[in-house]
């Protein structure tokens, strides 16, 4: 019954754009339009696949599909951006399929290299502050995720020179600590799970350096980033984040971009990083109401687009 509405759903989303296909919609279907060059009905297709809240394994193959297909029509930054998306959701994730084309293998290993070294540090302090609150089969799941980023040969150099390398040493230290206070099995069932969100982190720059500053001419309509040197950050005034409510058997990471504006208001919210329906509604709810002292460039206050992640922690009532 659940896939038939999940199918149904799909179906009603793309016959309101426009779009009829002769078949049901599907990862499959979208790859055989991709194969077929027919790059603007997959794309449409997978758009609306990933609003029907897939799968983590599905929506892996949605995202690398929606990708392809973007670079397929000319448009790398929304590429870069899934791509970025994807590496966040799951550092350890490489793409399947011998017939990935080379630039793509090179965009995944781009952003793999850009991104591993913060992503592992943030996945370093979730596994602590697991291990802080006393859920060590949870920290030692997160500090395991953590030595098997640092081993990647993609980190090269970077893995074996501080800080990466003094991160190795006390992960695993951490991991050992927490693997043995996990405690056996309860021999019945055990109690429900709830969970902790922890404080927001705001994701580095996606890659090094900065643009310079745009004339006041150009810069009426722009929205600045990290990488945009000259522009002060906007300071958070009001960023809270909601519980999640629910089941959860490890620790889960979901990131969110929002644009604020010159007043420090939330102009848009969007899940980068969705982890869970209900929780991810409930954020983008909540993120329209946090408020900023606003960016500024030569103190003058501009538009800021901002990527920020959430931690969400399991803990065991006791």
């Amino acid at each position: 019954m659940i896939k038939v509405v999940r199918v149904a759903l799909v179906a009603g989303v793309l016959l309101a754009s426009g779009v009829a296909w002769a078949q049901e919609p599907s990862l499959a279907a979208a790859r055989e339009l991709y194969v077929g060059a027919e790059y603007k009905d997959a794309l449409t297709m997978l758009n609306a696949l990933a609003a029907a809240t897939p799968s983590k394994s599905d929506r892996q193959g949605i995202e690398l599909y929606r990708a392809l297909c973007l670079v397929a029509l000319g448009n790398q930054p929304e590429a870069t951006k899934v791509i970025e998306g994807l590496v966040t959701s799951d550092p350890l994730y490489r793409p399947d399929g011998a017939d990935l084309p080379p630039r793509m293998r090179t965009a995944f290993s781009d952003a793999r290299k850009r991104l591993l070294p913060s992503l592992v540090q943030q996945r370093y302090l979730v596994a602590r502050a697991a291990f802080e609150q006393k859920e060590y089969a949870s920290a030692a799941e997160g500090f395991k995720l953590v030595l098997e980023g640092l081993e990647d040969p993609e980190l090269g150099s970077a893995g074996s020179q501080p800080p990466l390398s003094d991160l190795k040493m006390l992960a695993s230290g951490f991991h050992d600590l927490a693997a043995k206070a996990v405690p056996p099995p309860a021999p019945s069932e055990s109690k429900p799970v709830t969970t902790t969100v922890a404080p927001a982190i705001e994701l580095e720059p996606a890659s090094p350096g900065g643009s310079a500053a745009a004339t006041s001419a150009s810069a009426e309509f722009r929205i600045y980033g990290p990488n945009d040197v000259n522009v002060v950050p906007p300071i958070s005034i009001r960023q809270v984040v909601p519980p999640f409510s629910g089941r959860l058997p490890r620790a889960a990471v979901a990131a969110l971009e929002v644009i604020i504006n010159e007043s420090g208001s939330v102009d848009s919210v969007s899940m980068v990083v969705p982890l869970n329906p209900s929780f991810d509604r409930n954020v983008v709810e909540a993120a329209r109401s946090w408020q900023y002292r606003p960016a500024t460039l030569n103190g003058t206050p501009v538009k800021y687009r901002k990527r920020l992640q959430l931690s969400v922690l399991p803990t065991s009532d006791r």
